[in-house]
């Protein structure tokens, strides 16, 4: 969900960042007058704010044996799309283990792809808009109860490449925040500045076609926009920009990360907040960062794991996350979400983010991994900064406890297999392909 989507956290931050529920006691505190003056930029604290429950552990995976890629496909270096990089005719989708819940799911979410599915052009070189068109309509006819037979009779599995596929997690966060500012609640969230600019480069020159950068106009020059550190330093202070207040600035630098979530505000209501904007510098993963500095402890690496890290080390960990000059700017979201690339709301065990050059927006694919809960049916609704190049998933878990505990451990490897419809492997193959 980046831009438009929450994929990659855990693959930009080496296995993610915990977004806890924070902090439950300030709801007394919240109560007080609010301050005056500049805001502050808050402290990274040695430990949760007063009240915020114990941290979710991350979820110990069962193990599981995944299915052996077909023999004939291969790795294609520099491959800039799934056409490119070599099609495998795969397994028949009825030998596939797809369990009966798992398929229904995958089918509200392929159900509500179906729109753009038919409408747009596939940079993956795999399908054509008019190839979606019968098991859209098909599925509009299908219930719950025969969504399984629905995948069985509507599509064929392709393998992209080698099939050796690797899989992270992510989902949607929920932390404490405030809609004014009030004790307890003083770390500024902020909507898209109107000085922020977006060029277009492709307008000056054919060479940059393409290529957009974000910044302002100062003196009549147009310089990079604020980074992280100087809007932290207050930069946009006293412009309004402020939607909100978020209570924990380790806590709201990781929804950023996520790209969107959920504010549990004062009297109990929530507040879900999405991607509206960044200020156009280059995004840094922090754990990356940790890990080559040897500051992670083996098995520290997770979102859980980064977390407690920053808030045992508060000046370092300050310092840290401000080494991403990356910033995200918000809005408010009043109708369903959270919203994946296709600007559709995106499914608890059932959405995945890819990357479009190798995956149709829309398209099913069957995970066959080493852990048993992300081996299943995904459907492709989102896009994420790291998830880059053939059969690499970012699986989307959903809202609360649960979900925080498995995304923030998510780190699978398997085959994958794509659901393309009936014919579409023997169409680009000339007729060659046998499964």
């Amino acid at each position: 969900m980046h831009k438009g989507g929450l994929a990659a956290l855990a693959a930009m931050l080496l296995a993610g960042c915990s977004n806890s529920i924070v902090p439950r006691g300030a709801e007394t505190a919240a109560t007080r007058p609010a301050p005056t003056g500049p805001v502050p930029s808050p402290p990274v604290t040695t430990r949760p704010p007063v009240g915020t429950s114990n941290p979710v552990p991350v979820r110990q995976p069962t193990a599981a044996i995944p299915l052996p890629p077909i023999t004939g496909g291969a790795a294609v270096s520099g491959a800039a799309t799934a056409a490119a990089a070599g099609v495998v005719a795969g397994p028949p989708v009825g030998s596939l283990p797809i369990a009966d819940d798992v398929a229904a799911r995958a089918l509200t979410a392929f159900r509500t792809s179906c729109p753009g599915l038919i409408r747009r052009t596939d940079p993956t070189g795999l399908t054509r808009a008019a190839d979606w068109q019968p098991a859209c309509e098909a599925a509009k006819r299908t219930d719950d109860r025969g969504a399984r037979a629905f995948f069985v009779r509507w599509f064929e599995t392709a393998q992209i490449g080698d099939g050796k596929a690797f899989a992270t997690g992510y989902y949607e966060p929920e932390i404490h925040g405030s809609r004014d500012r009030r004790r307890g609640y003083e770390v500024p969230i902020y909507g898209v500045p109107a000085d922020l600019v977006e060029a277009d480069l492709g307008l000056f020159t054919t060479d940059l076609t393409g290529k957009r950068v974000r910044g302002r106009v100062e003196d009549k020059r147009f310089v990079p926009y604020f980074d992280r550190t100087a809007i932290e330093d207050g930069a946009l202070a006293g412009r309004g920009l402020e939607i909100a207040w978020a209570a924990d600035p380790v806590e709201i630098f990781f929804l950023q990360v996520q790209g969107s979530g959920r504010l549990r505000l004062p009297d109990g209501g929530v507040m879900r907040i999405g991607y509206a904007g960044q200020n156009g510098r280059e995004y840094t993963g922090i754990g990356k960062l940790m890990r080559d500095r040897g500051l992670l402890a083996p098995g520290q690496a997770s979102m859980q794991g980064i977390m407690a890290w920053l808030r045992a080390h508060p000046d370092e960990g300050r310092a840290i996350m401000r080494e991403n000059k990356s910033f995200v700017f918000f809005r408010e979201l009043t109708g369903a979400g959270p919203l994946g690339a296709m600007g559709l709301p995106v499914v608890g065990q059932a959405s995945a983010a890819v990357d479009v050059k190798f995956v149709p927006l829309g398209a099913p694919v069957f995970l066959s991994m080493d852990r048993t809960d992300a081996t299943g049916l995904w459907i492709a609704q989102d896009t994420g900064g790291a998830i880059k190049g053939a059969n690499r998933f970012d699986t989307f878990w959903g809202a609360g406890d649960d979900a925080r505990a498995i995304a923030g451990g998510m780190s699978a490897r398997g085959t994958a297999f794509l659901l393309l419809p009936i014919g579409t492997v023997a169409r680009i193959s000339g007729g060659r392909a046998t499964p």
